[in-house]
């Protein structure tokens, strides 16, 4: 990892730049697959699968006999994990719902808000080499708790034409509707057009690598809602003497571990504790089946040595992290300052993978600094607020005025007039 010691506050910028790759290159490919998609459908979403995932199908659409082969083969003790992990998403994100709106603004003028579920919700769940089948969990439980209709899933296949039974169990477990064996730029294509097997839908969620992440943002030029913008995985830890260093090194390497683009970032008050991570990441690093992708991840990694906790925010702050870790006596200071970050995690013994799995919160988040203004995904991720307002004679004589001088005043006599007309009426009813 690279060390640094007191940056000044003109270079962080530079410093704490994020390892994105050119998107040019990409959008030429994934504008291709939209326009043949959008165009020949299914034909089009197979000829990709064969392509990039090298497999063909009859049926892209996941059986009940495969969904039932893939609760059997899931073991006992996996599945009581993933119904713990549901369970505590389900009470974190039911603790989100809120009750309607509604206030009187002036006598007679009732207004009030209330959130309806978006009807058709696309989830992208990553196969590959790390089958994300936790972030089925994070997306399909408050898709259900929000009362969405309809939720379709679409996961890559493997060589055999397969979808990963963990994802298979988990989608089934949490009433997805659908479950589809396709991946990358078609697959977010298909959710975006529909095709003869493919429902469109009205919101796509979920991860996914560069041609995912470009192909989801292609979505939105066509009426698509996507949860957020995405990029490659991220971590900052802030720490000082109170923290443990193996504990440290393994959250960082617990992100490295993401892909070789992630990046995680030590902030610390201390420079004795800066060099004992150092040595432990070494150390884990050794042992872990993805030491390959961790060590090109760590290439573009900070061990960054601050004064003082002030100037530690700061920094951390311009960076607005994925995932933030709190290890500090100081811990107060940064969790009632802390502006900018996904999710934040407090004290020696919150795991990053907490959130990942178990804890309850949720793991899909703002990465590439978009902390600074969105948020993770959220109860409210999978609704929309409608506002209502009911005005009786009274209330429209109470702000009628004020609107028929507003109207004129932008020149939009139409909107006078049915402000005026009505005002007429009233006066004719009570004469």
């Amino acid at each position: 990892m690279n060390k640094i010691f007191n940056p000044k506050p003109e270079t962080w910028s530079a410093i704490l730049k994020r390892p994105t790759q050119t998107i040019e290159d990409i959008e030429l490919t994934v504008k291709e697959i939209f326009k043949e998609v959008q165009k020949k459908g299914d034909a089009a979403v197979a000829k990709y699968t064969s392509l990039f995932d090298g497999v063909k199908f009859e049926n892209i659409e996941v059986s009940k006999v495969e969904i039932d082969q893939a609760n059997a083969s899931v073991s006992n003790e996996l599945k009581e994990a993933i119904q713990l992990a549901k369970s505590n998403i389900e009470k974190f994100h039911s603790a989100q719902k809120t009750a309607k709106v509604a206030i009187e603004t002036i006598e007679g003028v009732n207004c009030w808000q209330e959130k309806r579920p978006i009807q058709k919700i696309g989830l992208y769940i990553p196969g590959g080499t790390a089958p994300l089948f936790s972030t089925v969990l994070m997306l399909a439980v408050p898709a259900n708790i929000a009362g969405c209709n309809e939720i379709v899933l679409c996961s890559p296949p493997d060589k055999n034409g397969n979808i990963n039974p963990a994802i298979l169990y988990a989608a089934n477990l949490c009433g997805v509707t659908k479950i589809l064996k396709i991946g990358g730029i078609q697959a977010i294509a298909a959710m975006t057009f529909g095709t003869e097997s493919i429902p469109k839908v009205y919101k796509i969620f979920g991860p996914g690598n560069q041609f995912v992440t470009v192909a989801k943002q292609l979505a939105t030029q066509f009426g698509v809602a996507i949860d957020m913008p995405a990029g490659p995985s991220e971590l900052l830890i802030v720490a000082d003497d109170s923290a443990v260093p193996a504990f440290i090194a393994s959250d960082l390497l617990s992100q490295a571990e993401h892909g070789t683009d992630s990046q995680v970032i030590l902030v610390s008050t201390s420079k004795e504790l800066i060099d004992e991570v150092e040595k432990e990441i070494q150390s884990q690093m050794e042992v872990l089946p993805r030491k390959s992708i961790a060590e090109k991840s760590i290439a573009n990694s900070k061990l960054i040595f601050v004064e003082n906790d002030t100037i530690a925010l700061e920094l951390i702050n311009e960076y607005g992290p994925e995932h933030f870790i709190i290890c500090s006596k100081n811990e107060d200071y940064f969790v009632n300052n802390i502006e900018n970050a996904g999710s934040v995690f407090i004290g020696n013994y919150t795991p990053e993978s907490a959130g990942d799995y178990a804890s309850g919160t949720n793991h899909t988040l703002p990465t590439n600094g978009y902390a600074k203004n969105y948020s993770g995904v959220n109860l409210d991720s999978f609704t929309k607020s409608m506002t209502f307002q009911k005005i009786t004679p009274k209330g429209l004589q109470n702000i009628g005025k004020a609107i028929e001088i507003m109207a004129e005043a932008e020149g939009l006599q139409a909107h006078k007039n049915a402000v005026t007309l009505r005002l007429a009426q009233l006066e004719v009813n009570r004469e």
